[in-house]
């Protein structure tokens, strides 16, 4: 068990995981940057008003910033279905012909 079986574990949800990291990075720079603005401007920070604002500020953001990990993403979410289509196709079809 070296690294190259952790890297076969890891590649069919290597899109997954840098799409998932990369939008919680982006959620924890929107909470902090709007805490700091608020904190700045106001004095005193209601954390769950930060924290709503940071959500809508970073689902915008990565919508955006994200395009091309979320294609990625999608692309091998639509081949891993069409594997498992053609599969149940084949089992199918196998079991008409018994």
């Amino acid at each position: 068990m070296g690294s190259r079986s952790i890297r076969i574990r890891l590649a069919p949800v290597k899109e997954f995981w840098t799409y998932t990291g990369l939008r919680l990075l982006i959620f924890a720079a929107s909470v902090a940057i709007v805490f700091g603005i608020w904190m700045v401007v106001a004095g005193s920070v209601s954390v769950m008003w930060a924290l709503v604002v940071g959500l809508l500020l970073s689902g915008v953001a990565s919508y955006f910033l994200l395009a091309r990990q979320r294609a990625a993403l999608a692309s091998h979410v639509d081949a891993r279905a069409h594997r498992a289509a053609a599969r149940f196709d084949e089992m199918r079809a196998k079991e008409d012909v018994d």
